[in-house]
């Protein structure tokens, strides 16, 4: 039997993956009878019949089944062999589409993507902000950053942290109303509630003391924790929110932390990627770049509050 020729194959798997000779053509950007002989060809170097074709539909012998299932294969990792090579001889270029929720985008992802693009100014990063679960395969997203629990097994997962809900006022509101020094006070002051119902919430804080908990009330309460931290700027109370929410305001000082030592134990923070065994050099260095972000950002959140007083915790690596 011959060696079959590759251009062949490469038409064949076309077919397949079009599911007729008239978009592979289109797609390849031949005649329709060219591809058709194509095919033919490669049947008859194997010797055996891959397609079965009627006036209206193209299916698969069981013989193409097999010989697709190994080809498609080998295909894919000769376009990744040459898209890897490409990628060390240029300069790294073209899209990375990411993909996160609207407060992590807003308070932590934007100044790491702005201080990547200044680096890699040929890279064009666009941002998809949204509440839903993103497929990113479906939607063609190179990258996600995700709080809480992974049900996507088809995912490379890198962690970068943990989601943290701290307590957090504006110096306005202590100095009016004063600053809590237990978690019972609390009870005593107007607290912003992310889905407080009537104006009711409770919180469960771990501290020095292990675990508490403390029922709270407060005049705001809402679904978004945005709106909770528009509210807490604004000297509307204290919230309990998670550090990516806030992490600019406390560096600026325009939220500071209530009962720094206390805290409510959060989901896990991680950047998530398609799995693949070759990953374009543009989307590899935004991947490193956030995780590297990121986990020094959780890192100087947890110094911040350890040189407060904060009980130590332990250290976030990838």
């Amino acid at each position: 039997m011959t060696t079959p020729d590759l251009n062949h194959i490469a038409v064949f798997v076309r077919v397949v993956e079009t599911g007729s000779f008239t978009q592979a053509a289109s797609a390849l950007g031949l005649p329709k009878s060219s591809v058709s002989r194509s095919v033919a060809r490669l049947e008859g170097e194997l010797g055996v019949r891959l397609l079965q074709r009627t006036t209206r539909s193209v299916h698969l012998t069981d013989a193409g089944h097999a010989y697709y299932d190994q080809v498609a294969r080998a295909l894919s990792g000769l376009e990744e062999a040459q898209a890897a090579v490409s990628d060390m001889q240029a300069t790294p270029r073209g899209p990375v589409r990411v993909t996160t929720a609207v407060d992590i985008g807003v308070s932590v992802v934007a100044a790491l993507v702005a201080r990547f693009v200044r680096k890699h100014p040929d890279i064009h990063v666009e941002m998809l902000l949204t509440g839903r679960l993103v497929n990113l395969v479906e939607e063609g997203v190179d990258l996600a950053v995700r709080a809480g629990k992974l049900d996507d097994s088809s995912l490379v997962a890198r962690r970068v942290g943990t989601l943290e809900a701290r307590l957090l006022a504006a110096p306005g509101y202590l100095r009016r109303r004063g600053t809590p020094r237990t978690v019972a006070e609390l009870a005593n002051h107007d607290c912003v509630l992310f889905r407080g119902r009537r104006g009711q919430s409770t919180w469960e804080l771990t501290g020095p003391q292990g675990a508490q908990t403390v029922d709270v009330t407060g005049p705001v309460s809402a679904d978004d924790f945005a709106f909770v931290r528009q509210v807490l700027l604004a000297g509307g109370g204290i919230g309990l929110v998670p550090w990516t929410t806030v992490a600019q305001d406390i560096d600026r000082g325009r939220l500071v932390r209530v009962l720094p030592e206390h805290a409510a134990p959060g989901g896990a923070l991680h950047v998530v990627y398609p799995s693949s065994r070759y990953v374009p050099q543009r989307v590899a260095l935004l991947r490193d770049f956030l995780v590297e972000g990121l986990l020094e950002r959780a890192s100087t959140c947890d110094a911040r509050d350890h040189g407060r007083g904060a009980k130590p915790r332990t250290a976030v690596t990838g």
